[in-house]
């Protein structure tokens, strides 16, 4: 039975439920809900706990901008009689912040870039590793490599290392607001240094810097940051090769498509670098340069040691630089570079084969040099004497030189021909005496020669004799 019509029968709420079959507590909303129009009569609106200090949440807010934190504020609310709990007023300070930026808002646009125009970089560390990012606005090609430290120098080498990658150089150089570039700040205008002003002539391309806490400014090169630690510094550390962890990661991303440009950048970067600048013939000086000139030993010193350049530049006047802890030796006149080496410590030198026409021998060459008649005569015959000399002083035969006027006897007696093949042959089996060479000289040209070579089984024609069998030697056979 309808409610309505059973309590216009009954009269009362109870008698009306027990028509329907309900409760009378829903007879009497149904009723109130008619009675009103058909409409839910409206409640009364319930009070919150946090109601008394809401005014004061909404002008903290406001002062600072939506950034006040409601730890810091709820000293405050209690003061000003609150005694809810944290987390109730925390919903409050977030409601509020909500209303503020709501009302607050910038209306940022999305960056609309245009080919050859910028280069986006900036630094980042993860793990005590350092790594430069730079990335080309429009076609979206990556540029990351590792170094030390983000010292000026570093910066500005990798940047010119950045721009010969990409075969040319953009309009603006669009930089976070980093200590090595920036000389000053004048009424939030950054005052880039005098080195990086030079830089940018060189390779001419205007110097920009992003807005202090500007997240329109840098926020393509930020995400690029937080991308290379995620992706590359994270699950690959540590790494045994920077340089080829740096080529292999930047050819990988590169070569994929972009989500945000649906395009790959490496084939972008064909269009694009049609309209940046051209390269300077040369690379900007970087850094503090030295002079130095190469001495006779065709080396340079730096910082108490010493590295080699080549042969040809000794007695030139050399710059030397240093860059991610390496030495560049840089020519004067054409600015160079003839020679690159890897910092030592102080005492050490570096040293490079190909400087020198090729590798050091394994061991000193001693020369011979005959001083008395005895000894020119006998060194006359050639290696071969060399040889005889050179060994028999290794052996420590001291009775070499009061024995060489009875060898050049010897020479004299046997002719050159012979005494050389007998002193080739007192070589070969390490007999260094003057008899020796003497009975070699005595037993003829007869003699077996060894021609095998180190290392294999010494095989000669012996003579023939007579033997007996074992037998023989028995002792039943003595008796």
């Amino acid at each position: 039975m309808d409610i309505i019509a059973a309590y216009r029968e009954a009269g009362t709420y109870r008698g009306a439920a027990e028509i329907a079959g309900t409760t009378h507590k829903t007879v009497k909303r149904v009723i109130a809900r008619h009675e009103a129009g058909g409409a839910a009569p409206e409640r009364a609106p319930r009070g919150r706990n946090y109601d008394g200090v809401a005014a004061l949440v909404a002008e903290r807010v406001e002062k600072t901008s939506g950034r006040i934190s409601a730890k810091r504020l709820l000293p405050a609310a209690r003061a000003a009689g609150y005694a809810g709990s944290p987390r109730n007023f925390r919903r409050l300070v977030a409601a509020a912040k909500q209303a503020w930026r709501r009302e607050h808002h910038r209306g940022r646009r999305p960056a609309v870039w245009s080919p050859g125009e910028h280069l986006v970089i900036d630094w980042g560390a993860e793990g005590g590793l350092h790594v430069f990012c730079a990335v080309l606005a429009w076609c979206r090609v990556r540029f990351v490599r590792f170094a030390r430290d983000e010292r000026a120098e570093t910066t500005l080498a990798l940047l010119a290392e950045c721009f010969e990658v990409l075969g040319g150089v953009p309009g603006t150089v669009l930089a976070d607001r980093m200590g090595c570039l920036k000389g000053g700040v004048v009424a939030n205008v950054v005052v880039p240094t005098a080195e990086y002003v030079r830089f940018a002539g060189h390779y001419g391309f205007r110097p920009d810097f992003c807005q202090a806490a500007d997240p329109e400014s840098k926020g393509i090169v930020e995400n690029l940051v937080g991308y290379a630690k995620s992706d590359l510094i994270v699950p690959q550390a540590p790494f045994g090769d920077l340089a080829a962890a740096n080529v292999a990661w930047c050819a990988e991303v590169n070569g994929v498509i972009h989500s945000e440009i649906c395009a790959v950048p490496a084939e972008r970067l064909v269009i694009e670098r049609e309209l940046l600048g051209p390269l300077p013939s040369l690379r900007a000086s970087i850094g503090r340069q030295v002079t130095r000139k190469v001495d006779r030993l065709s080396c340079v010193r730096f910082a108490s040691a010493r590295y080699s350049v080549p042969v040809r530049l000794i007695g030139e006047t050399v710059k030397l630089r240093t860059d991610d802890g390496r030495l560049l030796v840089i020519m004067t006149s054409m600015g160079q570079v003839v020679a690159e080496h890897f910092l030592v410590p102080p005492g050490g030198a570096s040293v490079r084969d190909e400087h020198y026409g090729g590798p050091r021998p394994a061991s000193p060459r001693r020369a011979v040099r005959p001083r008395t008649a005895a000894e020119k005569e006998f060194c006359a015959l050639g290696p071969t004497a060399e040889a005889f000399i050179t060994g028999a002083a290794a052996a420590g035969h001291t009775r070499l030189g009061p024995e060489l006027a009875e060898l050049n006897t010897l020479r004299a007696a046997h002719g050159e021909q012979a005494f050389a093949a007998a002193l080739d042959r007192a070589v070969a089996f390490s007999r260094w005496r003057a008899a020796d060479v003497r009975s070699i000289l005595g037993a003829g040209a007869g003699v077996p020669g060894p021609t095998a070579e180190p290392g294999d089984a010494l095989v000669l024609d012996l003579p023939v004799v007579p033997v007996r069998p074992l037998a023989d030697y028995a002792i039943g056979g003595l008796s």
